[in-house]
């Protein structure tokens, strides 16, 4: 039998590709499970592959090093919220008022409800390489959109687009740094009390946004 077919034999009923899948979910799992408690400066290499069951050869399969497998684990998180989130806010059309409490619920119960996940994105990332950096404020400016967009269709895109730019990037921070001292102890609401007073927020900026144009 040749290399070539050696490699492409299938385990289990899966062939080398699904075996790659496979072993970097499982890494990616580690990944969140270690940057999520521990910390992303805390965990090595090689305590991500013990807690994966993998060597440190299929780590450097899939990622390149530490900050490689914590851009992979963040942005795998991140694209399921922003998917979920804006699936959300859809379903909730065309009730303005019901789209912005519908994203919001989905996004602060989501990183409310896991301590790994909002310990990730929220905190682990900040100032962990400038690549990341750059990540993260990109998806900063994807959540702003997405509230522009729930937003916008109701004004004058061309005299709002400014104000309204400006005050989703305001709203999305806000909400942002809030989960940061809520997830690090500094606040004591509940998390109905968080989607409530983000809610409020929004609601009001929407208020005096429309009265505005």
């Amino acid at each position: 039998m040749t290399g070539t077919q050696t490699a492409g034999r299938r385990y289990g009923g899966r062939d080398a590709a699904q075996r790659q899948q496979e072993r970097r979910t499982r890494l990616i799992q580690a990944g969140l499970d270690l940057f999520g408690t521990a910390g992303f400066a805390a965990a090595s290499v090689k305590q991500v592959c013990s807690h994966a069951g993998l060597t440190e050869r299929y780590f450097y399969e899939s990622f390149r090093d530490r900050e490689d497998l914590l851009a992979g684990v963040y942005d795998e998180l991140i694209t399921t919220i922003i998917a979920e989130t804006a699936q959300a806010a859809a379903a909730a059309a065309p009730d303005v008022d019901a789209q912005l409490r519908a994203g919001l619920e989905v996004f602060i119960r989501t990183l409310a409800g896991d301590a790994r996940k909002a310990r990730l994105v929220l905190i682990e990332v900040v100032g962990a390489s400038p690549r990341l950096e750059v990540r993260r404020r990109d998806v900063l400016h994807e959540f702003a959109a997405m509230v522009a967009a729930v937003v916008g269709p109701l004004s004058d895109p061309e005299a709002s687009s400014s104000r309204l730019t400006m005050t989703a990037m305001s709203l999305v921070g806000g909400v942002n740094e809030l989960l940061v001292d809520w997830t690090l102890g500094h606040q004591k609401a509940t998390v109905e009390e968080l989607i409530d007073l983000c809610h409020t927020l929004y609601i009001a900026a929407y208020r005096a946004i429309s009265d505005q144009l």
